[in-house]
């Protein structure tokens, strides 16, 4: 059995993440941000650097950037500068990339992660943000056959100069858990401000990772190694795994670690290299001669500060104490910002805080991951799953009624008490039809009547469901288990 490379060696993780903004249009022109659609539809002069053709800096981009680096603790400067950031590639239709690099927009903030490690020890971190800064996307190079319908490589440009932020984390992390932890908690943050939609399948949150390993107690860093492109967290926990693995292989074997970018192979959970050393320099940054200076007021700043929403962790206490959840559920509520304003308008309809968590977490949450879809992309309204949760209070559905309805609220909306009595699914509150039914399964099994005056009083839930079955499910259980009881002990 091999050693664990941490018991010799500590590890040292930075990451580079890169998200899509929610902007309608892109960061320096006018054409359309919209993901899916024909390829090439949405590319300009603009994006493709012809002569002439100036770049107008997108202002919604500028509030959002702002608004992240608030949320993260970050120092908004006053003075930015966008800069060209040359390489060659495909579908880097200019030839460069505008970028920012020497005066970023923002710097020097923070996060709160915490999380368990795979063993179950527990940790809560402070991880530091060394740096926001605002960029343009490039397009994108299609090999797959079976996707353009075509041989070769293809471009698709629609995504070319999409407006992203590059938000780089000082190197704080120590684990693959704890970079896990923070992309969660990065994730959960953009969302919550609502300025990227953050969704890893379409490529609108994507890591770069830099790992290194240095032998326990050495305060230098050791050689990094960087692994791009990364768009799942299950990917970047193992990708990271991977590269401690290889860079302890190397190390144990008196090798030395050369600097390189790498990419991760799921299929065979291990990373290759891309390219060998490559640094800031190698890109030969400097302002770009078309944009001025990004000059921003104080006052700005603070509009934009005055309009954060209540973030998850003071979400969090708040539904614990307002509507006395317990702290699990609080948690699993506040993750989402469109959840937990869910869960807060059904409470407001007067359904009792518990109820409406329970259905929300249980129910709710099992139908928009069948369907992979967010709350709000649904037809569920607050008023209606408030009106479905009121028919069960009053008796009048009962729970298995109740749960037959809710997927087609979620997918097609509606009001639950029509529904409800144009399928028949209303309780039977004839207290003598149950009576009569009870009265059919007692004399139809009187063996198992006899075993529960003898004490097995668990026959009683059988029972029950032969009572259920004879009301089509539409009985109340509650008064179903108090007939049965009675009768029983007569």
């Amino acid at each position: 059995m091999s050693v664990d490379p941490l018991s010799r060696y500590e590890v040292v993780i930075g990451l580079e993440v890169h998200t899509q903004l929610r902007t309608e249009s892109k960061l320096f022109c006018g054409c359309r941000v919209r993901y899916g659609d024909d390829p090439n539809h949405h590319a300009c002069p603009v994006c493709l650097a012809l002569p002439g053709a100036l770049p107008v800096l997108n202002a919604r981009a500028v509030e959002f950037g702002v608004r992240t680096a608030l949320v993260m603790n970050c120092t908004v400067h006053p003075h930015s500068v966008f800069a060209r950031k040359n390489y060659f590639y495909p579908d880097l239709p200019k030839g460069y990339q505008i970028s920012q690099y020497e005066e970023p927009l923002a710097t020097k903030g923070w996060i709160e992660i915490d999380g368990e490690e795979p063993g179950g020890r527990s940790f809560a971190k402070r991880v530091g943000i060394t740096r926001i800064h605002m960029e343009e996307d490039a397009g994108k190079s299609i090999h797959d056959a079976a996707v353009t319908g075509r041989h070769g490589s293809h471009v698709d440009l629609n995504r070319a100069g999409v407006p992203l932020l590059e938000i780089v984390s000082e190197p704080d992390m120590r684990s693959p858990a704890e970079a896990g932890a923070y992309l969660r908690t990065l994730r959960q943050l953009l969302r919550y401000v609502d300025v990227s939609d953050a969704d890893m399948e379409k490529g609108h949150f994507r890591c770069d990772a830099n790992v290194s390993l240095r032998t326990k107690g050495d305060t230098e860093f050791g050689t990094r190694n960087e692994i791009k492109n990364l768009n799942s967290f299950r990917f970047v926990e193992d990708a990271i795994r991977s590269e401690i693995e290889r860079q302890a292989r190397v190390l144990d074997d008196g090798g030395r670690i050369i600097q390189a970018t790498r990419l991760y192979d799921a299929t065979t959970g291990k990373t290759r290299v891309m390219r060998t050393k490559e640094n800031a320099d190698d890109y030969r940054y400097f302002p770009d001669p078309d944009l001025v200076p990004l000059g921003l007021e104080t006052a700005l700043v603070e509009r934009a500060r005055l309009t954060l929403p209540e973030l998850p962790e003071r979400r969090r206490i708040r539904l614990e104490s307002e509507h006395g959840l317990s702290a699990y559920d609080a948690r699993l509520l506040s993750m989402s910002r469109s959840l937990a304003d869910f869960f807060e308008a059904v409470v407001s309809a007067r359904v009792p805080a518990k109820l409406a968590a329970n259905w929300i977490l249980r129910d709710v949450l099992q139908a928009l991951k069948e369907r992979e879809q967010e709350i709000e992309e649904t037809k569920l309204t607050p008023e209606a799953l408030a009106a479905l949760l009121h028919l069960l209070e009053e008796g009048r559905l009962t729970t298995k009624s109740a749960r037959e309805l809710l997927p087609e609220l979620v997918s097609r909306g509606g009001d639950p008490v029509e529904l409800a009595s144009k399928r028949g699914l209303e309780a039977v509150s004839d207290s003598a039809e149950i009576e009569r039914a009870a009265d059919e399964v007692l004399a139809a099994h009187p063996e198992n009547a006899q075993r529960y005056r003898a004490g097995e009083e668990k026959i009683l839930n059988f029972l029950m469901g032969q009572v259920m079955k004879k009301t089509s499910g539409k009985a109340s259980p509650g008064v179903v288990r108090d007939i049965l009881a009675r009768k029983l002990k007569a």
